[in-house]
């Protein structure tokens, strides 16, 4: 299923912005960077999400579930190397949206059960296609990691990507390097949250390319971070 190049809607996709990647000791000791980055990206995905509600554009939440039941033979071998409690356990708090950023009554959440990919999701991109979006902008976590599969897949199905720069932030590279490599490889455009009037705009509906400088934190390579 690819996005008709009549599809002219944007939808904000929130990626996995759920406790146990955001806050409280098990995200602070897997980022490598600073903590504060991660609180960073939900007080600006908070706005982002405010924005487009107050501009009428779809808000998707996608949420992550590591439940043992879920993960694949590979999955479940690379876990039981590094010695790794699954994450987002369906049920607990650390699956849970973090606050502010609950769904409001009405936005649909997709859910990826042990994986990556927001568009292994029963029913994700009929959605989006359904809506008629043709253009998707990113916030969330991780960029380098569930951000840039879903974008992945975005792009090869047709579909215009933007990123929100300060409203994400990468797990095992540079900001800075997975921002420009998604530039790079998909056209996205990436942008500050407070553009609205940019990224709630479909990118062929620009006159000329405009582009900001992308971010610079950088997280401290660790052998402690994980997927």
């Amino acid at each position: 299923m690819a996005a008709s190049t009549a599809r002219r809607g944007t939808a904000l996709v929130v990626v996995d912005v759920q406790n146990d990647f955001c806050t409280g000791p098990l995200a602070a000791s897997r980022y490598p960077g600073d903590p504060a980055a991660l609180r960073t990206v939900v007080a600006n995905t908070a706005r982002a999400v405010a924005a487009a509600r107050a501009h009428g554009t779809e808000v998707v939440h996608v949420r992550f579930v590591g439940d043992p039941a879920h993960q694949g033979p590979a999955w479940r071998h690379r876990d039981a190397r590094r010695d790794r409690p699954p994450k987002c356990l369906e049920g607990t708090w650390g699956a849970e949206f973090a606050a502010p950023l609950e769904p409001a009554p009405g936005e649909r959440v997709f859910t990826k059960r042990a994986c990556f990919d927001a568009f292994l999701c029963d029913g994700f991109e009929r959605h989006l296609v359904d809506r008629g979006a043709g253009h998707l902008a990113f916030a969330g976590l991780f960029t380098d990691v569930c951000v840039d599969s879903t974008a992945r897949t975005a792009f090869q199905k047709g579909f215009h990507i933007t990123v929100l720069g300060d409203c994400t932030t990468a797990l095992h590279t540079p900001d800075e390097q997975i921002l420009r490599f998604m530039r790079r490889l998909y056209g996205a455009r990436v942008t500050p949250y407070d553009r609205t009037a940019v990224w709630t705009r479909h990118p062929e509906e620009e006159k000329e390319a405009e582009s900001w400088p992308l971010p610079s934190r950088t997280p401290q390579a660790s052998t402690e971070a994980s997927d």
